[in-house]
């Protein structure tokens, strides 16, 4: 009934949602994968369904549901019309998802990509599928490959650049001088410049998702990128002191201790032939205990 049920109420292939193609990973690690809509889709439920054919697909993974589960996770940011689906110890099993939205009283509409899951190192990867960048300045990121074709980096949703260009605004160029890497730099960064992107080599695709964000302005704070277990991003201020709190800590600590003993050996006369023995435990560090041996 459920086959039947997809046969009839679904558009595969359809132009009002988006993704990449095609994307190499590596077997036990996990992947996360965009896919835009179209806006009036917005208040939609999307989900994602897992199978070559749609006749024969499986829901995984809804947002109208619990949004993650042990294998799969899925978040959606409506201002930018993008959901995103995580897939987790990845297997030779995981090969064609779908990621589709749900239509009330109409056929659902759909996208289809393919997992391709390697014991090897990845044919086209990043370090990072997650970087960050400050408005007004330029960032470069690195797809390592190992496969022929042409190449390019592209917006999600918006236009792709083969040599140099600009997408929404911010000057691209890619350069392929060092053997088998793609070194993309992008300058001018506006807020606007935030969003999924991906690497292109012949037929493969790399999904990358940039967050642009002030610069922090002084000496007084840094930020932490941090990731959260859907694979979102969120910023985290610190102060720099606080990295040299704890060794800055202990050092005082060491310094009191030794100053203590000198104390105690110099009050002590050499004729006694006394030695003192400290103990202290680390959640009492002010307490020490002197004893005088016979």
């Amino acid at each position: 009934m459920l086959n039947i049920f997809h046969s009839i109420f679904f558009s595969p292939g359809s132009e009002s949602v988006k993704t990449i193609n095609k994307v190499s990973v590596k077997a036990g690690a996990s992947v996360s994968i965009p896919c835009s809509y179209d806006g009036k889709y917005k208040n939609h439920v999307k989900y994602l369904c897992k199978g070559y054919v749609w006749s024969s697909c499986t829901y995984e993974i809804r947002t109208d549901s619990r949004r993650e589960t042990g294998k799969y996770s899925i978040s959606e940011d409506k201002s930018q019309r993008i959901f995103t689906v995580t897939i987790k110890q990845l297997t030779a099993d995981d090969t064609y998802y779908w990621c589709a939205v749900e239509i009330n009283n109409g056929a659902d509409i759909g996208q289809r990509f393919l997992l391709s899951v390697t014991t090897d190192k990845p044919i086209l990867t990043v370090a990072h599928q997650n970087v960050i960048g400050y408005i007004g300045d330029k960032i470069t990121i690195h797809c390592s490959y190992r496969n022929s074709g042409g190449v390019g980096w592209c917006k999600l949703g918006s236009t792709c650049v083969t040599v140099s260009g600009n997408i929404d605004g911010t000057a691209v160029t890619i350069n392929t001088a060092v053997s088998n890497v793609i070194s993309v730099t992008m300058s001018g960064l506006k807020s606007e410049s935030s969003g999924w992107y991906y690497c292109v080599k012949g037929d493969f695709q790399m999904p990358v998702h940039l967050t642009v964000t002030v610069k922090p302005t002084g000496k007084y704070y840094h930020y932490l990128l941090i990731w959260n277990s859907n694979n979102n991003v969120r910023l985290s201020s610190f102060h720099p002191l606080m990295i040299l709190a704890i060794p800055l800590s202990v050092l005082i600590f060491i310094v009191i201790v030794a100053l203590s003993i000198l104390f105690v050996l110099r009050g002590t006369s050499k004729s006694d032939r006394t030695s003192a023995a400290i103990w202290f435990t680390i959640n009492e560090f002010r307490s020490f205990k002197c004893v005088k041996k016979e």
